[in-house]
């Protein structure tokens, strides 16, 4: 098991990762989602042992990745937003290069390296320099050298990035099939991906954990708000007043323009609203000449969750943000009355 404990890091004043704590069970992949700017990859730096924290503990399998960083690193593969590859080396001669720094003895390492290049298939490009391959050849051969030395834990930070649609296919069967023998931290902004491989997600924003839970869990505690989908043609300022008014309607989430007097409205109802509040609307709609090309309700998913959660806490931490990223780290000590009274009088005399 992977423990985090009360993981803070400051930038000078600014204030990163308040205070986090969680954890990742064996055989888990656990999602880390949050908009940019939430301290996301400085989270899995530290969890990493890359960057060094300002307060807090991470305990890798037992050991303390500050306390004992060799003992807790042997247990991690880490692939960073950013591939840590060097171009002008050839793939092969890359992973070679990794498989030393991870200490994989010299008669293991060539099975090794052509396990991982299999795995991802990279076989194809082995003797290639990495500066002439493409972005997603280059994401494979970074997530080949985190696989070096079989790893327990895994922290992949945007494994899919630059990768087409039949590539992150493959990286997501690699991850799920990876959970068998290892656990897994994952960050990814595409939430179709992070529901399909997850067994847990954490959300963060502004340095602070918002929820930790399952996906069906935190799916049935929205459940309670539906939203609802309208695209209409005609007025978009009378269609709007007119939605806002109708009973079971929370609020209007976002419109948007599609040309041609054409706008699509995200409407969020009252727990309990439904097909009333949905017929409602289309009534009086039609009954002030705007045309309705489509509507219906659409059921939470993660991304409901996820814009819920973080709408959420910028609605109500906006201020106390604010003061937070202006409270300095550590308070400045303040002489006594005695000792200034001291230094003026030693100032006259002077």
């Amino acid at each position: 098991m992977i423990t985090i404990e009360k993981l803070t890091k400051y930038y000078g004043t600014n204030r990163a990762v308040n205070n986090i704590s969680f954890t990742i069970n064996d055989n888990e992949i656990l999602g880390f989602l949050g908009p940019n700017g939430a301290g996301k990859s400085t989270t899995m730096n530290m969890i990493a042992g890359y960057l060094p924290m300002s307060a807090g503990k991470v305990t890798i399998y037992g050991s303390d990745i500050s306390k004992a960083p060799v003992a807790a690193k042997k247990n991690i593969g880490y692939l960073p937003e950013i591939p840590p590859v060097y171009p002008d080396m050839r793939v092969r001669e890359y992973l070679s290069f990794c498989a030393g720094l991870k200490r994989i003895r010299s008669a293991e390492r060539k099975d090794e390296i052509a396990r991982v290049m299999k795995l991802l298939k990279i076989e194809d490009v082995q003797d290639k320099l990495i500066k002439n391959l493409s972005k997603g050849y280059k994401q494979r051969v970074g997530f080949a050298q985190a696989l070096l030395g079989n790893p327990k834990f895994l922290i992949l930070d945007e494994p899919t990035v630059g990768l087409d649609p039949n590539q992150v296919i493959e990286v997501r069967n690699i991850i799920k099939d990876l959970k068998k023998d290892h656990s897994v931290i994952f960050s990814s902004h595409i939430l179709s991906e992070v529901s399909a491989v997850c067994d847990r997600v954490v959300i963060i924003n502004k340095g602070d954990i918002k929820a930790v839970d399952t996906i069906e869990n935190l799916e049935k505690k929205l459940g309670g708000s539906l939203t609802l989908r309208i695209k209409i043609k005609g007025d978009r300022t009378k269609a709007s007043n007119i939605i806002e008014l109708t009973d079971g309607v929370q609020e209007i989430v976002s419109i948007d323009a599609e040309g041609n007097d054409f706008y699509a409205f995200a409407v969020k109802l009252k727990e309990g609203a439904g097909d009333d509040t949905k017929n409602n609307i289309m009534a009086e709609l039609i009954k002030h000449g705007i045309q309705i090309s489509e509507i219906y309700t659409e059921k939470p998913d993660l991304e409901a969750v996820f814009v819920d959660m973080i709408n959420r806490s910028s609605k109500n931490n906006g201020l106390l943000d604010l003061l937070d990223e202006i409270e300095p780290v550590d308070e400045p000590e303040t002489e006594s009355d005695e000792e200034s009274a001291a230094d003026e009088e030693k100032e006259d005399k002077e």
